[in-house]
């Protein structure tokens, strides 16, 4: 670490050896401050998403019940490898992805990544913050009778960005006290399900056919789709993490702290799907809870989690992305992120007939996202063999000044490729993305491959 902090000055860069509330920085930092129950608490509270209810709700009448959970396991899996692969540079190095992206995009050309990373960011906390308004909304009504979305949508998210403007302190606490919250919730919920609708998920999931052929991997990658922009921007949490936390204890992390949630909420959204054919999730629990206190807790949860989400997925990343191309501070990056979530028209989005559309928008994202994402690990691995230079990556007229084009034409072809088997994208676009970028690096004149 010594070798990143001289290397870091040397450019002019600050390495943070501590970091106050809110006191985020793209500068190398020394400062961890996620032990590993911490941070599997963080990812447990940051993938409680409603989206992957509604991705649930939309394999109803594809596949069974088991071949769902084989489905979520084997993307669960794939996700947890995953985020620790792409996520080691942020470890090691204790920069973060808009920073590490410069290394295979260049100065100029980690725009592109970030925008494929920003938008979904967007959307989801849009799409998750409407969700959370309306859960506060129909307590509102039950307990006071007093019934305004709108009110609450505004509201909701001013709150949002206060909490979001702490930082990753505020993450921190936040996760680690809505956990238990959260899974306690997530099974109060599931087996309130069963036992209301058991006869019909028996009828309708358990004894049909179902398939193990491309829906079934479809599938899988509809749950990884929800969580693969993570995978590009990992760096942001991993630099969080102490040191002495091994690759392999990384992997346990994620996957045992994303599998539960994507278990929970994917087959309660399947199930009562299938049972009630509702696809809002608001709907589905006030229709499916009976009792007044449960379904005020239900709410509340609800709308918990989504702030739990929407922090750390969702802020976080189009966050430090502002930072990077306008020079902004955190906070005010912070800000400017929860304000642009107005413009997502969420209110569109929860609609049932929006749920097929919710499942083509995380196809066609996933289609930029693998190809980007073996392109970050082809550049780390195969060609900087896990070793990079941190006064280059942070040097604006050095070697990565401009956007590396071979970097740009292994992304359109692995994103062409992707977008032909749109039902498998994000698994199509890595080998052609991963070959093209390795053999251009190899092939074309560095003169050639930086464009300004």
């Amino acid at each position: 670490m010594e070798n990143t902090k001289v290397a870091a000055a040397t450019a002019g860069v600050k390495v943070l050896d501590h970091k106050a509330v809110g006191e985020e920085s793209l500068a190398p930092q020394t400062t961890r401050i996620m032990g590993p129950w911490s941070y599997l608490f963080a990812w447990l509270g940051g993938c409680v998403s409603i989206g992957t209810f509604t991705v649930g709700s939309g394999l109803v009448g594809t596949l069974n019940l088991l071949q769902v959970v084989v489905a979520i396991t084997i993307g669960c899996t794939v996700i947890g490898a995953a985020l620790m692969i792409n996520g080691r540079a942020g470890h090691k190095y204790g920069i973060p992805f808009m920073v590490q992206a410069r290394s295979a995009f260049g100065f100029s050309g980690n725009r592109i990544p970030a925008l494929v990373r920003s938008v979904p960011a967007i959307v989801w906390l849009g799409f998750q913050s409407w969700i959370g308004a309306g859960a506060l909304n129909l307590v509102s009504d039950t307990l006071f009778g007093y019934n305004n979305i709108v009110v609450f949508f505004v509201g909701f998210q001013f709150l949002q960005i206060g909490l979001s403007v702490l930082g990753f302190h505020g993450i921190k606490w936040l996760e680690n006290i809505g956990s238990v919250f959260i899974i306690g919730s997530l099974a109060y919920m599931f087996f309130s399900v069963i036992n209301k609708y058991g006869d019909v998920i028996s009828t309708n999931l358990v004894n049909v056919e179902g398939t193990w052929g491309t829906p079934f991997w479809g599938a899988t990658m509809l749950f990884l789709g929800v969580y693969s922009t993570m995978m590009l921007n990992v760096s942001d949490y991993s630099r969080e993490l102490r040191r002495e936390v091994g690759l392999f204890r990384q992997v346990v992390i994620y996957a045992n702290s994303i599998l539960p949630a994507t278990l929970f909420m994917g087959l309660i959204g399947l199930m009562v799907t299938s049972a009630t054919g509702e696809v809002d999730p608001i709907s589905v629990f006030s229709s499916a809870v009976d009792n007044k206190p449960l379904l005020v807790i239900t709410m509340i949860f609800i709308a918990f989690a989504q702030v739990t989400t929407n922090i750390l997925n969702n802020v976080v990343p189009p966050a430090y992305a502002l930072m990077d191309i306008f020079n902004l501070k955190f906070k005010t990056a912070a800000v400017i992120v929860g304000l642009l979530a107005f413009c997502t028209f969420p209110w569109e989005l929860v609609k049932d007939e929006s749920a097929a559309g919710l499942s083509i928008f995380i196809q066609t994202y996933s289609a930029f996202l693998g190809p980007i994402f073996a392109i970050l690990v082809v550049d780390y691995y195969f060609l900087r063999k896990q070793t990079l230079d941190i006064d280059k990556l942070y040097d604006p007229e050095g070697p990565y000044k401009g956007v590396n084009m071979a970097a740009v034409i292994a992304m359109i072809v692995g994103v062409v490729v992707a977008l032909t088997f749109s039902s498998i994208s994000w698994y199509a676009g890595l080998i052609p993305a991963g070959g093209v970028y390795w053999l251009l690096m190899l092939k074309m004149p560095a003169a050639k491959r930086f464009m300004s």
